[in-house]
């Protein structure tokens, strides 16, 4: 299958390593993956913030690059939650009917890691190996938007050497909600302090999660107590082999 990473803003600027080891798990299973060059935001943030109109530029070009690809994965379930729901709607409000049209393609084979390695490749075992503690954060947006359900557990169930022990109230958010944590910090930091608490109530060595963002939020407050825990993506612990633990 011919893959199309789509890395995302916060994974291009931020934390890089996520998207070589999506790509490492996907070539791994002998599928080909391609970086397109000019692709850019989804135009989340400015939907979020008020700015639609503005937006549909970056849906035009997210349509236009990513249109001759069998599909597009992303490490993030925010960024494809914004794809696969927010995109339609700005192409209806603002679009025409050929945008609309390019915009139903492209989303409807735009895909979240886990989703695309359970629901259309088969795969539960990515030949991983990763001999730690883990507890998982699943995310607002791929819990609530995507429903992707027990696919990225079932993913690190099938990791060799990997405990994966249940997180309390995993489905509470983590507080992060992009702009949320700046204009109700407060709020945030509080639900940020449950969630934690959770997390080493479990005595995880990582936690993890399908999200950067998240995990950025959860680690920044681990780090900042010195919990020990530290946080890591879904897709570094599936591109994780014997090799890299030797």
């Amino acid at each position: 299958m011919r893959i199309a990473l789509f890395v995302t803003c916060l994974a291009d600027g931020l934390y890089p390593d996520v998207g070589r080891a999506t790509v490492r798990v996907l070539e791994r299973l002998g599928h080909t993956v391609e970086f397109p060059e000019a692709q850019s935001c989804c135009g989340q943030m400015h939907v979020n913030t008020g700015y639609q109109k503005q937006a549909v530029p970056l849906v035009e070009r997210f349509a236009d690059v990513f249109a001759g690809y069998d599909a597009v994965v992303a490490p993030s379930g925010s960024c494809v939650g914004s794809v696969r729901h927010q995109h339609a709607m700005l192409a209806r409000r603002f679009g025409s009917r050929d945008l609309q049209q390019q915009v139903d393609v492209v989303a409807a084979k735009t895909y979240e890691l886990s989703e695309l390695l359970v629901d259309v490749l088969g795969v539960t075992d990515v030949g991983a190996y990763f001999p730690h503690t883990v507890t998982y954060h699943p995310t607002c947006h791929s819990l609530r938007l995507l429903r992707v359900g027990d696919k990225p557990t079932r993913l690190l169930r099938a990791v060799e050497g990997l405990e994966l022990v249940e997180l309390p109230d995993a489905d509470q958010c983590c507080g992060f909600g992009g702009t949320f944590a700046l204009k109700n910090a407060d709020t945030s930091t509080a639900m940020l302090a449950d969630k934690m608490r959770h997390v080493l109530d479990t005595g995880a060595e990582v936690c993890s999660a399908g999200d950067s963002s998240c995990l950025m939020h959860i680690g920044g407050g681990l780090s900042r107590i010195r919990a020990g825990a530290r946080t890591l993506h879904l897709a570094q612990i599936l591109a994780s082999t014997r090799e890299d633990a030797a």
